[in-house]
């Protein structure tokens, strides 16, 4: 009687032992993405971006090639041709442009002009596999080089990444052009393998060992690489570009000890937002005002106001995200969100 008890619960274990990690590196690699539909519907239902906006802006579509031979997907809209300032967006795990079009009004007052990026295996561009940020980071800088082409030498990038683009950002830290003159990193995670132990084991309630070996193995196997190849932490220790941490004070997905983590590992220039109350991911959604004084502080600081001719636009252009006129900004008086700036 035992026996057949005893043999059910080990082959219980086993097929356990073989579900879980298959199913976690799917979770992980290739979850479904949301359409650029839903990323718009989301943002409506926050209240924070309409659909009109985005349909209303002008918008050149373009195609470039990854490293490994993907075609990547974006849309770039030139706000201000005199203007050198160009921002490039990144998303997160399946989300598509479409999310990142929340933040364009934020950098089109600063004299930005506004590059959104589908991640590999998101919205229209190519991939099989996230990899969280060790490939992406070379996507970024395929945008990145796309940017200089058109632009010219002498431009000023900013990044903004969002949770999987934060962490893609970060990594892509260790690796920058000099025309990349600052990071905004909202919810990022700090380290791979300290972020899945703690989905395996905090969110998912399962024993670390051997699942996490397993998970490792199977996206070594099957995705090119490594919990341990992702560490933005370790490119925090020595890096020098000026970088703002953004994090909810509610998020258990990537808890929110992860930026802090990064900003206190991070030499100075750095600045650090907590938005008290969010969850993961909706920083802007919860407190929009905030976090656009605070970024508009840190970019202001770092790359100072654009001159007036950098702001003139062309009769046709169509901006509709923009309700403010960039001129009319600067920092607040007597503040400073940037620790070492000069």
């Amino acid at each position: 009687m035992w026996i057949p008890i005893a043999g059910g619960i080990i082959l219980f274990i086993l097929l356990s032992i073989w579900i879980i990690p298959h199913f976690a590196v799917f979770q992980m690699t290739r979850m479904k993405s949301s359409t650029y539909e839903q990323c718009l519907d989301l943002l409506e239902q926050h209240k924070v971006f309409r659909k009109k906006q985005y349909d209303d802006c002008d918008k050149e579509e373009l195609f470039i090639r990854s490293h490994d031979g993907l075609a990547l997907h974006g849309y770039y809209i030139e706000s201000f041709p005199a203007s050198k300032r160009v921002i490039i967006i990144v998303h997160g795990y399946t989300s598509a442009l479409t999310w990142s079009a929340q933040f364009m009004a934020m950098f089109f007052k600063l004299g930005f002009n506004v590059l959104l990026v589908d991640q590999r295996r998101h919205g229209q561009s190519e991939g099989q596999y996230t990899t969280f940020g060790f490939n992406e980071k070379k996507d970024v800088q395929a945008w990145v080089d796309w940017v200089i082409a058109r632009k010219g030498e002498d431009c000023a990038i900013g990044l903004h990444g969002q949770s999987l683009g934060g962490g893609t950002v970060l990594e892509y830290a260790a690796m920058h052009r000099p025309q990349v003159r600052f990071i905004i990193a909202d919810c990022p995670y700090s380290d791979l393998t300290e972020l899945i132990h703690h989905q395996v084991t905090k969110l998912n309630h399962m024993p670390a060992w051997p699942i996490m070996p397993l998970i490792n193995r199977l996206l070594k196997r099957k995705a090119g690489f490594e919990l341990e190849d992702v560490s933005p932490i370790r490119v925090m220790k020595t890096c020098r570009l000026p970088i703002m941490f953004i994090h909810g004070s509610k998020d258990i997905f990537v808890p929110t000890y992860m930026s802090a983590d990064l900003y206190n590992a991070k030499p100075e220039p750095k600045a650090f937002m907590l938005v008290n109350g969010a969850t993961h991911g909706v920083s802007y959604c919860i407190d929009k005002e905030r976090y656009e004084a605070n970024v508009t502080d840190f970019v202001l600081q770092v790359v100072g106001k654009p001159q007036s001719e950098e702001l003139e636009q062309p009769a046709s252009a169509r901006m509709p995200v923009c309700d403010t006129l960039p001129e009319q900004l600067a920092p607040n008086e007597g503040s400073s969100v940037l620790q070492g700036a000069t």
